[in-house]
């Protein structure tokens, strides 16, 4: 009976969630070309369109394959979820730090890019916006909660917010794994 009620759960996810689509991952980069990862990006803004494929972040790729939307694979093997976490840790630093924020806001609802470009880690669009629609609402900045940061720095990420009509968003993760954010703003006494 156990069994027949834990095949049902099983038959019930993967019909809500599909198949799981294979991606690959070379160098630094994970990519697909399926057409169920450009359903994903239509629908859900994983991913970024580039060349007839679609280009992960390793933090999406990692929580895509969490959520059992990928497979990922290096040539023909394909990769557990830990050995994508160990390549991850590998590939990025501040892996789990990243993706405790990653995780916790795309749970949230809200669609989480990288930010490269802003000289931050995330840039989070509001609920219900999706890139290119409107801009980012929040420049975000994963921290662990023992790690350090100097006045300098943290005025250094308030101006980067400030000079891109950002707000700035904390997001302390601490040992246990949760998150808990700060968002702050200029104001002129």
């Amino acid at each position: 009976m156990k069994q027949k009620i834990k095949q049902r759960k099983k038959e019930k996810l993967s019909k809500a969630t599909g198949k799981a689509f294979k991606a690959l991952f070379v160098g630094e980069k994970v990519f697909s070309n399926s057409k169920e990862a450009f359903t994903l990006y239509d629908t859900s803004r994983f991913g970024e369109p580039k060349e007839g494929k679609i280009y992960y972040s390793i933090v999406e790729a990692v929580y895509l394959a969490e959520k059992g939307k990928i497979e990922v694979y290096i040539r023909t093997k394909k990769l557990t979820l830990n050995k994508l976490m160990e390549k991850a840790k590998d590939t990025e630093k501040n892996f789990h730090t990243r993706f405790a924020v990653f995780r916790d806001m795309r749970n949230r609802g809200y669609i989480v890019k990288t930010a490269l470009k802003f000289g931050a880690d995330f840039r989070v669009y509001d609920r219900g916006v999706k890139p290119g629609e409107d801009h980012a609402k929040w420049i975000l900045y994963p921290v662990y909660e023992s790690s350090g940061l100097t006045w300098h720095e943290f005025a250094a990420k308030n101006r980067v917010a400030h000079s891109t009509k950002k707000n700035l968003l904390i997001g302390i993760v601490d040992d246990e794994g949760d998150v808990t954010y700060y968002q702050i703003a200029w104001i002129r006494p």
